[in-house]
């Protein structure tokens, strides 16, 4: 049977109740709570090293993303943690939570079409992030303002705006990822298991196994080792395998962006800093088509796993 008008018929609908679902759930206020509090402690720690620091600096709003003071991590190291909690929050049960509530029988029986109410669902999680986000960033300028006295100035500003729109595709990979897990399993809390063990494999433990895994793959020279310098195979080995992590690729994106003096990332030779300027800052544009490659595989992630997710929904059998 030909189904009739637009698949994406009733997504606003499912847009709204969602996004006034999330935003007024206790779930959200605490992760919002939880990364506002770490976040304004490391903020507190930049703004009271860059104030000590009289050099004049034409990037500071800037290192108040990136700079870090012990014992916390820069503002960016800090969300590049925290997003991936808010995602998995968000996205754990988007599904088998209407299958446990035997809801979703009662929701496609109106004229609302599984494509409508998965894109929906994630759309709603990913605003709400973005919202989420935006108003962290707002609160990160209006705080150097305040306690820092120097007005950003329009590249500045451009950069962190461009962190705020890879922060939220960073935060679609993970989204996507909870919501497929949330369509294979109808336990929300396996799904919710599953997402976190994942996300700790792809963060805490794939640093330690991928120059395990570069070794073997590619050995490293003897005569490398013998004066005291890194193999350039198993080093390039090393940074790709690091790159099917999705926090590798939100640092090296930060680092292109929030970090003008930066001329490339991973490995560099000695033929990429012929004719360069050390300490001279690349345009804006340039930053830009640095943190390109790494902007693109997020996205692409995020729409491969979504994809999936889409598959599996359109192929379950739901019963009321």
């Amino acid at each position: 049977m030909r189904r009739e008008g637009s698949p994406f018929q009733g997504m606003s609908t499912v847009f709204v109740k969602e996004l006034a679902d999330h935003i007024s759930s206790v779930r959200m206020l605490m992760l919002q709570l939880l990364i506002v509090f770490t976040a304004l402690a490391a903020l507190y720690e930049a703004i009271n090293s860059l104030r000590q620091n009289t050099a004049e600096d034409p990037f500071l709003l800037l290192r108040l993303f990136t700079i870090d003071q012990a014992p916390l991590p820069s503002f960016v190291a800090i969300l590049g943690f925290l997003i991936p909690l808010m995602a998995i929050g968000l996205g754990f049960d988007a599904v088998n939570g209407e299958h446990n509530r035997r809801t979703l029988s009662r929701i496609l029986a109106q004229p609302i079409y599984r494509d409508a109410l998965l894109m929906g669902k994630f759309l709603a999680a990913l605003a709400t992030i973005g919202i989420s986000l935006a108003a962290l960033w707002l609160l990160v300028i209006g705080l150097g303002l305040i306690f820092l006295g120097v007005p950003p100035g329009s590249e500045e500003v451009a950069r962190s705006l461009v962190f705020l729109v890879v922060a939220i595709f960073y935060a679609g990979v993970w989204l996507s990822l909870a919501m497929l897990l949330s369509t294979v399993f109808r336990s929300a809390a396996t799904a919710a298991l599953v997402s976190l063990g994942v996300w700790l494999l792809l963060t805490v433990l794939w640093p330690m196994l991928a120059p395990a895994l570069a070794q073997v793959v590619a050995p490293a020279d003897p005569r490398y080792a013998m004066l005291g310098l890194n193999d350039p195979a198993t080093a390039v080995w090393t940074q790709e395998l690091l790159r099917l992590s999705p926090n590798d690729l939100f640092e090296e994106a930060m680092l292109a962006v929030l970090s003008p003096t930066t001329r490339a990332l991973g490995p560099v030779f000695l033929d990429q800093l012929r004719g360069a300027v050390m300490g001279a800052p690349l345009p804006f544009g340039e930053s830009v088509m640095l943190a390109w490659p790494q902007t693109v595989g997020l996205v692409a992630g995020t729409i491969v796993l979504f994809a999936f997710s889409y598959v599996l929904f359109q192929r379950q059998e739901v019963r009321a």
